[in-house]
């Protein structure tokens, strides 16, 4: 059995738990999974002894605790990938970490109004003006990766990183929401989508029972 265990909350709704257990599966990482439905009046109590400020996802790795996303998978890649969790050349790998960074502490807009759901499916879904902002920006981040970095490969840098973990919970947003894409962008979101590691996530997360109500929009 893998010494390593991720603690993850609802896979319908968890957009963080999704980044670090698509990098995993991805990565060919071995791990556990444990998921702890969010919202519930045990939640605290079942994540209280993970020092996380009661918040998914979690990794445990023997009795070492890492906490959130990013540093989840940036631990990984150091201690488990020989630091292959990034591109390899100087600059891609730069510009691989501000991305990540962007998508960690930004884009409100698309995660307050367009909360991932696997469930639910919209046509024309009617983007409110803040949601477009933060739409183009990541259309615009995703072709210049794919044009200056990515031309080898189908993923944002050619080879899988951290940076294509980070946006798979947008990509299903965009699938979900109906949101209009085209060229590079629209050949990335279909690549991700295909892929059998997402597709578990999703029939995993439409099979669950749980309902939090903030998400249901």
């Amino acid at each position: 059995m893998s010494k390593l265990t991720l603690i993850i909350g609802n896979k319908n709704y968890s957009s963080w738990s999704l980044r670090p257990w698509i990098f995993m599966k991805q990565s060919q990482i071995a791990f556990s999974e444990k998921r702890i439905p969010l919202f519930t009046d045990t939640t605290d109590q079942k994540l209280s002894p993970y020092y996380s400020n009661y918040k998914v996802p979690v990794l445990l790795d023997g009795d070492f605790i890492v906490w959130d996303s990013l540093a989840i998978m940036e631990y990984l890649s150091e201690n488990y990938l020989d630091s292959k969790g990034w591109p390899s050349e100087a600059r891609a790998k730069a510009f691989a970490r501000s991305i990540s960074a962007e998508m960690h502490s930004s884009f409100f807009a698309v995660r307050n109004e367009l909360p991932m759901n696997c469930r639910k499916k919209f046509d024309n879904f009617k983007i409110p003006s803040d949601v477009q902002k933060d739409i183009l920006r990541i259309k615009d981040i995703w072709r210049k990766c794919k044009t200056e970095y990515g031309t080898q490969g189908n993923w944002l840098f050619g080879e899988y990183s951290i940076a294509d973990a980070m946006y798979a919970p947008v990509v299903l947003r965009f699938v979900g929401y109906d949101v209009p894409l085209d060229g590079l962008e629209k050949t990335y979101v279909q690549y991700v989508i295909d892929q059998p590691y997402i597709k578990e996530w999703i029939e995993a997360g439409i099979e669950e029972k749980e309902i939090i109500e903030l998400d249901e929009i």
